[in-house]
């Protein structure tokens, strides 16, 4: 409710608190004895942010250390990469976030390019969502943006010509529940979706009102709002470069913390 103000808004600096303290609970109970915790671009960018931290911290006794862009990009990548066979060829990931989306080029190996930009579903959805369901005026004016914003990624993704297309986790978990609804019922790390399925499916969200995704089973309810200006994104991306293959990715950031080091 306040990404766009760059302030945590009262209900939501109050939830914020109340799950980390779930997360400490479920810590003490397991005896951990590392703890890592981060905050990226929403916590970044707002005023109270470091208030946040502080009275977590105060709370809870977690340290939380604020990361950049590029450093959330490294750890989507050591994140997908265990989850998803990228083999020597090249890849683009797309993380999309609530306050920013990183791109990554890479393979297997080794990082080419990354970048984040601060054009997250829910900071997208405060500027151009507005009607519902969505007008094709707030699309065009969207795609503007993404034209404005995106220019670097279109020069890299000329370079690298990359086959694939990973989608990390969040709306792209969606996407695949929508796809095939036994996914749902999986512990897989990682889907392979069909393209032509995949399009009909962006289609049908685009489309659809509020109501309509609320009532869907395979719609969590933070992102029957969320899921609309990622979906844009997601077929604007797609739309720049002939990729041969999509594929979800369910490991992100935070397994990326886990799995850099080993």
């Amino acid at each position: 409710g306040g990404i766009s103000k760059k302030i945590i808004s009262v209900d939501a600096f109050e939830r914020g608190l109340n799950a980390i303290k779930k997360f400490k609970a479920y810590i003490d109970q397991f005896e951990v004895d590392e703890i890592k915790a981060v905050a990226t671009s929403a916590l970044r960018t707002a005023s109270n942010g470091k208030d946040f931290l502080k009275q977590a911290e105060t709370e809870t006794g977690i340290q939380v250390q604020f990361i950049e862009g590029e450093r959330e990009a490294e750890l989507i990548y050591h994140g997908v990469r265990r989850a998803v066979d990228l083999s020597e060829s090249k890849a683009l990931i797309i993380d999309i976030g609530g306050g920013s989306t990183e791109f990554i080029l890479c393979n297997e190996k080794q990082i080419f390019w990354k970048k984040s930009f601060e054009i997250g579903a829910a900071r997208l959805m405060d500027q151009f969502h507005h009607t519902d369901p969505i007008s094709k005026f707030e699309i065009e004016e969207l795609t503007k943006h993404f034209n404005t914003i995106l220019h670097e990624l279109k020069a890299e993704l000329i370079i690298h010509q990359p086959d694939l297309l990973v989608g990390s986790a969040g709306a792209f978990e969606t996407f695949a529940a929508l796809c095939d609804e036994e996914f749902t019922n999986t512990t897989q790390t990682a889907f392979t979706f069909d393209l032509n399925k995949i399009r009909e499916i962006f289609e049908w969200i685009i489309k659809s009102n509020r109501e309509v995704r609320k009532q869907s089973q395979f719609i969590i309810p933070v992102r029957v709002d969320m899921i609309v200006t990622a979906t844009l994104l997601t077929r604007y991306v797609l739309g720049l470069h002939p990729f041969k293959a999509m594929q979800l990715s369910g490991y992100s950031l935070k397994e990326g913390l886990l799995f850099e080091n080993y």
